[in-house]
């Protein structure tokens, strides 16, 4: 029996983000910074005070590892290791949320992801 992708993209989520916090350990980066700022991507959600087009792409655009790994790379390149961090605390946020079963959103709404549906849209 093979397992569906989402079982996959969940499993591919717990990787990454186990990888991210070996990473963080190794560069022995502050751990405070990593609590402070693991939930900002989130904030992306008040883009949907705008409607359900906006706020996915917005929530998506904060939610791509594209990003999150620029981010990254920028500050592994320039030797800033705040901006290392941030970009690791950013992948660390993404993976954690692909392994909750949290994807990218769809336009027709916040609980339509392309891991499928959210919440209570998931029970019915």
């Amino acid at each position: 029996m093979q397992a569906p992708a989402s079982l996959w993209l969940r499993l591919e989520g717990v990787v990454v983000f186990v990888a991210t916090l070996l990473a963080y350990q190794y560069f022995a980066l502050p751990w405070r910074w990593f609590l402070f700022c693991f939930l900002i991507p989130d904030l992306s959600m008040l883009a949907y005070l705008a409607g359900p087009r906006i706020g996915a792409w917005v929530h998506n655009l904060a939610h791509t590892y594209a990003l999150a790994v620029g981010v990254l790379v920028v500050g592994l390149v320039t030797e800033n290791w705040t901006v290392f961090a941030t970009g690791l605390i950013h992948c660390a946020h993404i993976a954690f949320d692909r392994a909750l079963g949290y994807g990218l959103k769809l336009p027709e709404g916040f609980k339509h992801t392309h891991l499928g549906l959210i919440g209570r849209a998931k029970r019915k």
